[in-house]
């Protein structure tokens, strides 16, 4: 028992946070995540969360708020919080259900399918930027690694 406190004993004193798993993946996340962001933020003045919306509604969806939230990775707080930002940006229009007014449906307005048009096809290229050197191979094992690692963190 005294070998393996003194293992973890050593492998705590030689620790480096920049080693654990999770600081990686949330640095990976910020590159990846801030590249992307370039686009919406600078160029339509988009915020994280609008940009989400805007994509799971893509240019013919229409859907409750709650079919966002399970589509996305946001919860229902930030989703409604983009539905109201994008409806004062007139990016979005809510329609009020006629036989039961406490459901709505949310579809992109001509300006936020404009936008999703505009934007879409850049944010695609520069998709390609990020995996250029990845064989199709290594791209999707990558994908499945992610998976795992998602599902394993579920358990």
């Amino acid at each position: 028992m005294k070998l393996e406190s003194d293992d973890l004993l050593k492998e705590m004193e030689d620790f480096e946070f920049t080693s654990l798993f999770s600081y990686s993946v949330r640095a990976f996340y910020q590159s990846v995540s801030g590249s992307v962001a370039k686009l919406y933020e600078t160029e339509y003045n988009l915020t994280a969360s609008e940009w989400r919306t805007l994509v799971v509604l893509g240019p013919y969806h229409c859907m409750a708020a709650k079919e966002i939230v399970a589509a996305s990775s946001m919860d229902k707080v930030t989703v409604s919080r983009a539905v109201v930002s994008m409806q004062k940006k007139a990016l979005l229009k809510r329609d009020i259900d006629g036989d039961d007014k406490r459901k709505s449906a949310l579809r992109l307005t001509k300006s936020g399918r404009d936008i999703y048009f505009a934007l879409l096809p850049k944010v695609l290229k520069l998709q390609k930027q990020l995996v250029d050197g990845l064989s199709e191979d290594e791209l999707q094992t990558f994908v499945k690694t992610m998976s795992r690692i998602s599902a394993n963190a579920l358990m």
